[in-house]
């Protein structure tokens, strides 16, 4: 059974399922994951988990990521982006000097409303079922933090532009862009988005489903690269049998979280005064 992490550059026009249903025929395995949903117009780093690697999924520890983005100012659609119908159009025009000095007040930790189509659930549904059923519903503002907002170009006869972000988990690219042009007076759609870094991989470390179905296993990346953040603990075969078989042990190592490792990446444990307890097992399973 093959287990890992596979950083792929999904191409436009593909969902990210699409792109996990691709895979499993590749790998001809079912198990396999991926963290940070992209748009179907979007493109960018994806990572796939693969197999006992799926268990990663929900403890990543880096959950930021970066994007350039493409947008169109003067016009506003029901999606926030080129892919929806347009509502308005605006005839008030941005210079480049007031955009960059709108941008400012898009940085650090910021509320936003998440758009109507997007996979946000309330009261069990799905908001963007309800957008193409013809509902719109009130939503709750979410703290999200921006850390860098850059204008890379702006041209201004086109009113269109590039912006690159460095953000938080669960920010709205394309809501960013509707919020920044409603504050310059005008409106504004994302034109395209394409996704730089996620989970700790850049876009230049991502294979392409091409290049997969030449030979998946060699782009594999050990899971337990994601972690690396946290402390290492070695464990001799004495101590990693009495940690598989759950018993706490004792390590000098700081309050949180910490890798394991014994004849090889046995997990995550978490560590409190001291004592090391199991959290997230990564062995493979006898009947793997």
């Amino acid at each position: 059974m093959i287990s890992g992490v596979i950083p792929v550059d999904k191409p436009a026009g593909f969902t990210s399922f699409d792109v996990i249903a691709k895979c499993r025929g590749i790998l001809k395995e079912r198990r396999i994951g991926h963290s940070g949903t992209l748009d179907p117009m979007a493109t960018g780093v994806l990572p796939l988990f693969i197999g006992r690697a799926t268990r990663a999924v929900d403890i990543l520890p880096d959950t930021d990521k970066s994007y350039r983005a493409e947008f169109k100012l003067g016009l506003s659609t029901d999606t926030q982006d080129s892919t929806g119908s347009v509502l308005l159009r605006s005839d008030k025009r941005a210079e480049r000097s007031e955009i960059e000095a709108a941008l400012a007040g898009f940085t650090g930790e910021i509320s936003q409303i998440p758009p109507m189509y997007s996979a946000v659930k309330i009261n069990g549904r799905r908001l963007y079922d309800l957008a193409r059923s013809g509902k719109t519903v009130e939503r709750e503002p979410r703290k999200i933090e921006v850390y860098r907002l850059a204008l890379k170009d702006f041209d201004e006869e086109n009113q269109s532009g590039v912006l690159e972000i460095d953000c938080s988990k669960g920010t709205y690219i394309r809501t960013l862009i509707n919020d920044i042009g409603e504050q310059l007076g005008t409106l504004g759609i994302m034109t395209a988005l394409r996704r730089t870094r996620s989970q700790g991989f850049s876009i230049s470390q991502c294979v392409t489903l091409s290049q997969l179905e030449s030979g998946a296993e060699k782009y594999l990346i050990p899971v337990e690269s994601c972690f690396e953040v946290y402390p290492r603990l070695d464990l001799d075969p004495k101590r990693e049998r009495l940690y598989i078989n759950g018993v706490t042990l004792k390590a000098p190592l700081p309050d949180g979280l910490a890798r394991v490792f014994g004849s090889g990446f046995i997990g995550i444990a978490k560590v409190s005064g001291g004592e090391v307890r199991p959290y997230k097992s990564f062995r493979e399973a006898e009947n793997e």
